[in-house]
């Protein structure tokens, strides 16, 4: 199977400390074709100006990273979509890794090993759990980077509108269609959340969240209390 193109979809809310280095780190996927979409959610900072003056397409989305990344999705025009956060940069050659995963087997989505970039030592060994967790569950997480086929995407009807928990729910409906790809390579993740609200707190309350999540409580309910 051969695929024609692929978009990188990143939804942003406030973003602009970071804006122009995410879109350099992007630069030769875009040198080789690839398109990028800016899905903003309705941001004070300089976040869409900084995006326009990279030369990528931005639109104005509902707030809501699910709502953001669909709204996205909605402007694509590749084969593949890739959802990426503003905080996390691709490993080399994502494009050609991505095609060939999707290409090689009856994977229709997938995503990457991931680091995350901070001073605790302890971080390694969270995304090191992160990964392998991945591998044992089939369950990615945005902090992944997901991608996946147009047509997968449109199969299971994009991303479910609620304000957490958005990537778990997506990886639910794919294993539906495949389980994924799981690369190797590394996205690298920002560890700011981790460092601001403590490694070891962070940890244990998005254990809380999984679990609550798991049991069946509602998302809106959840991201109250992420927030």
């Amino acid at each position: 199977m051969t695929f024609a193109r692929l978009s990188v979809i990143i939804p942003v809310l406030n973003e602009a400390a970071g804006m122009a280095a995410a879109l350099r780190a992007l630069a030769p996927l875009v040198a080789r074709g690839a398109q990028v979409v800016v899905a903003d959610g309705g941001s004070t900072d300089d976040t869409v100006a900084l995006a326009q003056a990279g030369g990528v397409q931005v639109i104005h989305a509902p707030h809501g990273r699910a709502l953001q990344m669909n709204a996205g999705a909605q402007q694509a025009t590749g084969d593949i979509l890739l959802f990426l956060h503003a905080d996390t940069q691709l490993p080399p050659h994502a494009d050609s890794l991505i095609e060939q995963a999707l290409a090689a087997g009856p994977q229709v989505w997938g995503r990457f090993d991931v680091r995350i970039e901070g001073r605790p030592k302890f971080l390694r060994v969270i995304a090191a759990f992160m990964n392998l967790r991945s591998r044992w569950t089939g369950i990615a997480t945005g902090d992944q980077a997901v991608f996946m086929t147009r047509t997968a995407f449109d199969a299971v009807g994009g991303f479910a509108a609620q304000p957490l928990m958005e990537d778990i729910a997506m990886s639910a409906r794919l294993l539906k269609l495949s389980g994924p790809a799981c690369l190797r390579a590394r996205a690298v993740t920002s560890g700011r959340r981790w460092e601001t609200r403590g490694v070891c707190s962070t940890l244990l309350l998005m254990w809380r969240l999984r679990f609550a999540y798991w049991r069946g409580a509602a998302p809106e309910r959840l991201a109250k209390l992420y927030q």
